[in-house]
C-alpha cells in the first residue's frame, strides 16, 4: 500500500473545470488494483468464516486485476480482509457485520481501521497524485506509452502512435488487462489509476445512491475520455464484467508491519 498525505488539489481541469479536493487525514491505498492472487487468499479465508459472495472472481493471470466482481462483493471482501487481518471492518448492515447478501451497508469512517472502497475524493485526489490542473495522472496527453485502453483517433488529446487495443496486452481472449505495475506509478506511487481495469468507489449515484455506484479510472476496453482523473462513471451495484476491478484504502493506524498480502501493494 502507498501513504496518501493529506492536503489539497486544487486546479482547474482542463475538460471539467475548476476543482477543489481536500483529504483531512492521510491514508493508504492500495499501490494497485486487487489482483486475482490477493483476491484468492482473503476470499478462501471467508467463505470458511462466514462469508457468501456472488462471484469467486476472475482474473487473466494471478498478478492480473480481479474482474467480474460487484460492489457488493467488493464492500464484502475488504470486511473480510479486514478480519483475517484482526482490524476492525468498516461495513455493517444496522448491528450486524455485512458478511452476506446484497445489502446498502453503513461504513463505520469514524472509528473501524479496516479496509474499505476509496471514496471518489479520496481516488481522484490519489489518481492526481500531487500534480494539479491535470487531465490524466501524468499530464494532459495520452498513449499506450503510459496506460492499457482503447486509442481512438477521434480524442484530440489521445496522441498514441498505436491504435485500439493496447498490442502488448491484446493476448489471447478478453480480458486484455495488463499485470499489476506494468506502467510507471503516479506521484503517490499508485498504478493504473489511468485504464487496465475501473475501480469500484465507495459513493452512490447522486440522489440514487442505492441504485448506483461510482466507478472511476478507465479500463484496457474503454477510450481515453474515460480514463480522465475528473470521469465520473457509474454502474449499477449489482453488475460485474472483465472491465471493473477495485482497490482498497485504509487508515494509517492499520499497516505497521504489512502482512505479505500487502507487500509492494
Amino acid at each position: 500500500m502507498r501513504l496518501i498525505p493529506a492536503g489539497m488539489n486544487i486546479g482547474t481541469d482542463p475538460d471539467f473545470g475548476p476543482y477543489a479536493l481536500t483529504i483531512q487525514t492521510a491514508f493508504y491505498m492500495d499501490a494497485t488494483e486487487v489482483t486475482k492472487a490477493q483476491w484468492d487468499v482473503v476470499y478462501t479465508w471467508a467463505v470458511t468464516n462466514g462469508y457468501s459472495f456472488d462471484s469467486p472472481g476472475f482474473g487473466k493471470d494471478e498478478n492480473h486485476p480481479v474482474y467480474f466482481v460487484n460492489w457488493y462483493d467488493c464492500a464484502k471482501w475488504c470486511n473480510a480482509r479486514s478480519e483475517k487481518e484482526g482490524l476492525t471492518p468498516c461495513y455493517w448492515v444496522s448491528i450486524d457485520l455485512y458478511r452476506t447478501g446484497q445489502s446498502s451497508p453503513q461504513c463505520n469512517f469514524e472509528s473501524a481501521n479496516g479496509y474499505r472502497l476509496p471514496t471518489v475524493q479520496e481516488w481522484e485526489y490519489s489518481a492526481r497524485g500531487g500534480l494539479p490542473s491535470k487531465r490524466f495522472p501524468w499530464g494532459d496527453t495520452i498513449t499506450h506509452t503510459e496506460a492499457n485502453y482503447f486509442s481512438s483517433v477521434y480524442c484530440s488529446f489521445d496522441t498514441s502512435p498505436t491504435r485500439n487495443m493496447h498490442p502488448s496486452f491484446e493476448v489471447g481472449d478478453q480480458p486484455f488487462s495488463n499485470p499489476a505495475g506494468s506502467f510507471a506509478p503516479n506521484g503517490y506511487g499508485l498504478y493504473d489509476m489511468a485504464g487496465n481495469v475501473q475501480d469500484w468507489c465507495w459513493d452512490g449515484y447522486w440522489q440514487l445512491p442505492d441504485m448506483y455506484r461510482r466507478i472511476r479510472g478507465g479500463s484496457y476496453g474503454a477510450r481515453a475520455e474515460v480514463a480522465r482523473c475528473g470521469y465520473n462513471g457509474y454502474r449499477y451495484p449489482t453488475s460485474a464484467d472483465r472491465n471493473v476491478g477495485f482497490r482498497t484504502v485504509c487508515v494509517p493506524s492499520a499497516v505497521k508491519e504489512p502482512p505479505a498480502l500487502m507487500q509492494g501493494r
